[in-house]
């Protein structure tokens, strides 16, 4: 664990940093990223290599956030035996959906990450802090609680996350971010169907009751080999893998596991129908979603929760189709520019 002493130079080297890097406007947390079906990166994807960083305080401090993205179970998950450090509710690790600690491309990087923030966030409608953010996944993606603001686990974190957008112009965009995007369907998802393709492609890692597999036996904070993803010990309902677009193209970029992008192993069909059925089973909930996204024409159209903007109903948000959704809150947002 870091001591005290360690997180105020980890502290202060962050901030001397950020004065450095941080200098221009932020930018709106919904921009656009490539179709990872169709379009290919415009620039050669590009990892820096944390292993040329010296073995002093800044280099230790990346490395331990590095860990925490990629052994969180172990570190503050549930199950450490050190009660004060358990800050996830599950036992999932953050590169479980940030793959291989958030550097594969199109695989929810956290490449380029840092040199977006401050930015609008239209759930809290508001600007955040990247430190905001990662509160945010902690309580959701997690099922946790919010690490303390100054402690080195924040620290760290964001020190990972600032190496990792070396280099990176602030408010650029990061070709190969997000998980691509590929065509929505013009029906509605369909988790019978996805029920089958789950059980053909996914059940042997994940479970047949996507319970996951565990690294170890159940309370040696040891984690998973593959995440469980639903039930107890995955996600909750606030969490962006709940929302039916996220899932999908996460799904058709990445899995099964070692699929690329540029060699999908799912139909976009499928791909839609199995994230279907994988958010339409039982996981953990999180209290106040009706406090998300106070403006409700920022709502993203695949939120299945209200209250909502629009007169659409709490099905046709969590699968389609969304097209219809979609023009209706263009036509809110042209009726409302034209009263201003």
């Amino acid at each position: 664990m870091l001591s005290s002493k360690y997180a105020v130079l980890c502290c202060a080297s962050i901030v001397a940093v950020s004065a450095l890097t941080i200098s221009q406007p932020c930018r709106a947390d919904d921009a656009a990223v490539p179709d990872a079906a169709v379009a290919p990166t415009s620039s050669t994807w590009t990892v820096p290599d944390i292993d040329k960083l010296p073995d002093d305080v800044w280099g230790k401090t990346v490395r331990y956030g590095r860990d925490l993205i990629s052994k969180t179970s172990s570190l503050i998950g549930p199950e450490v035996a050190d009660v004060s450090r358990r800050f996830a509710g599950n036992n999932l690790d953050c590169q479980s959906c940030h793959i291989n600690a958030g550097t594969k491309e199109f695989g929810l990087p956290l490449i380029g990450v840092y040199a977006d923030f401050p930015a609008y966030s239209a759930r809290l409608g508001q600007v955040e802090t990247i430190q905001e953010r990662i509160q945010g996944c902690m309580e959701r993606s997690m099922n946790g609680k919010r690490l303390p603001p100054e402690g080195p686990e924040m620290i760290a974190m964001a020190a990972y996350l600032m190496f990792l957008s070396t280099g990176r112009p602030v408010g650029a965009n990061t070709p190969g971010r997000d998980s691509g995007r590929m065509p929505e369907l013009d029906r509605a998802a369909d988790p019978a169907k996805g029920k089958t393709v789950y059980a053909n492609m996914c059940a042997a890692c994940h479970g047949a009751n996507g319970e996951g597999q565990r690294a170890g036996t159940a309370g040696d904070a040891k984690g998973y080999v593959f995440p469980p993803l639903w039930g107890p010990d995955s996600f909750n309902d606030g969490a962006g893998m709940d929302r039916l677009i996220e899932a999908a193209n996460f799904i058709r970029s990445n899995m099964p596991q070692g699929t690329t992008w540029k060699a999908p192993a799912l139909s976009p069909e499928d791909a839609w129908d199995v994230a279907a059925y994988i958010d339409s089973q039982p996981r953990p909930s999180v209290q106040g979603l009706d406090r998300d996204y106070p403006n409700r024409l920022e709502k993203p159209v695949d939120a299945a929760y209200g209250p909502y903007a629009d007169g659409f109903s709490a099905e046709q948000h969590k699968y389609g189709p969304f097209a219809p959704i979609e023009a209706s809150i263009k036509k809110l947002e042209e009726l409302r520019d034209a009263q201003r």
